[in-house]
């Protein structure tokens, strides 16, 4: 089984996958490790902050990396927001059926009532660099563009809107 984790920014993408690797003792591959290894190394001239570019370059790697997980009969979690929209265009029903996709968003309500907490929280799992341009209405509009894209793709979207523990545990169960 592959579970991908993708979602906007702040909504606990690798909280999620590290409590996944507790509890299935699956791997996981953090898209952001590999971006920023390609960046450090000089492989691409990218930055963190060109996004589009980065799935274009980042994801014919991670899609083949999943291929080969799924035909070697390997558990992998893999997770980062640069996971493209049409994802499943990337793959034949014989790899679909190994998949599990998880998509993490947050509703406004969620975002205007609990901001300070989510900033707060930003740096559980990995630490983040400078995190000033985190606003109220650039997690909103990131959030929209997750919820949005994913939704018109006939994927379903765990909306976050009240209880993200309870959210988060519930996706873990499943």
């Amino acid at each position: 089984m592959v579970i991908l984790i993708t979602g906007a920014s702040h909504t606990g993408k690798t909280l999620l996958a590290q409590r996944m690797l507790e509890k299935y003792k699956y791997p996981y591959l953090s898209i952001d490790h590999l971006k920023m290894g390609m960046i450090r190394s000089c492989k691409t001239n990218l930055t963190p902050e060109d996004d589009d570019a980065l799935t274009d370059e980042l994801w014919p790697i991670v899609r083949e990396m999943i291929k080969t997980a799924i035909e070697n009969h390997q558990n992998l979690i893999v997770e980062g927001g640069y996971i493209p929209i049409n994802w499943k265009d990337s793959f034949r029903e014989q790899y679909l059926d190994s998949i599990r996709f998880i998509c993490l968003a947050f509703s406004d309500e969620y975002i205007d009532t609990h901001f300070d907490e989510i900033r707060e929280h930003r740096s559980d799992i990995e630490a983040r660099q400078d995190d000033g341009n985190c606003t109220i209405a650039s997690l909103k509009d990131d959030n929209r563009r997750y919820i949005d894209g994913f939704k018109t793709a006939g994927e379903k979207v765990f909306l976050i809107r009240a209880d993200y523990e309870q959210m988060i545990q519930s996706i873990i169960d499943l």
